[in-house]
């Protein structure tokens, strides 16, 4: 006698392979869900932020400073264009310090103004290098007149930086450093009467780069005679570690070197009492 037929299981398949289907269903919904988010979010970093406009007026700024630092380099010798190599390294630096010093020492006006014009240039432009120039200036002038170069050249470049960020700043910033300039807004905004004391504390103390504060700035509302008169004295620590380690420059092996743990806490002590004023003025607000 034949079995009997189990009429039972085939439900049971017809409902698991129901089962299996709206899974997989779902599955291809939700996928779909992931790659329209996504694709909603990508525009954020795929565009360029600036427009034709803003992307016209930096090449035009940019053009302008390269045709007049063209200009200067036109005045000196035919027999140092060779000399002239922006240097990446320590070994670089000191190879330029020996192919320039004779021209410095012949020329010095003429060397000073296109010294300052590259300086200016290259911190105008976010290009880095520019502490390969303060090394420069210490090793060919010494600590006064290389302070002074280089405080100069510092100043006058993150000012011009400043007003070029105030121009097309907005969006570059937000796009690259959207977390970092939501901190620093409301960092800014908390110390509003206290402001030249704060950014002196973040120019003297690597807490946040200068390529950052210079770009920064102008977005968050610093009005530029504070951005200014923190550049100016508070870069001068900084740049005389730069220079009197320029007159050492034979026994420099790295520009890391500029930095260790004992320079960053002299520079951390300084900057700590650039803000004591602020923090009186709470205690005493507290109490």
């Amino acid at each position: 006698m034949a079995a009997p037929r189990n009429f039972t299981g085939e439900p049971e398949r017809r409902l698991l392979r129901d089962e299996e289907n709206n899974a997989d269903k779902e599955k291809n919904k939700n996928n779909d869900n992931d790659n329209n988010d996504g694709a909603a979010k990508k525009p954020k970093f795929d565009r360029f932020p600036l427009n034709n406009f803003e992307v016209a007026a930096v090449v035009g700024v940019f053009f302008v400073f390269s045709i007049g630092l063209f200009c200067i380099y036109l005045t000196m010798p035919a027999n140092e264009y060779g000399n002239i190599k922006l240097p990446r390294t320590v070994s670089d630096l000191r190879m330029l310090k020996d192919n320039l010093s004779m021209y410095a020492k012949n020329h010095p006006a003429q060397f000073i103004l296109g010294y300052c014009s590259t300086y200016i240039f290259m911190q105008t432009f976010m290009i880095p290098g520019t502490i390969f120039l303060s090394l420069l200036a210490g090793a060919l002038f010494g600590i006064v007149q290389g302070i002074l170069l280089v405080v100069f050249n510092a100043t006058a470049g993150a000012s011009s930086c400043f007003f070029l960020s105030k121009l097309v700043g907005r969006p570059l910033i937000s796009w690259l450093w959207p977390e970092k300039l939501r901190f620093f807004q409301a960092e800014i905004a908390k110390r509003r009467d206290k402001l030249l004391n704060y950014m002196l504390f973040l120019r003297i103390t690597p807490t946040l780069p200068n390529l950052f504060i210079n770009l920064a700035s102008p977005i968050v509302d610093i009005p530029f005679h504070i951005f200014f008169s923190a550049t100016l004295i508070g870069l001068i620590p900084a740049s005389y570690i730069a220079v009197r380690a320029g007159l050492a420059l034979g026994d420099l092996k790295s520009v890391k070197d500029l930095y260790d743990f004992k320079t960053l806490s002299v520079l951390f002590l300084i900057g700590f009492v650039s803000i004591v004023p602020t923090l009186l003025k709470r205690k005493r607000i507290y109490e």
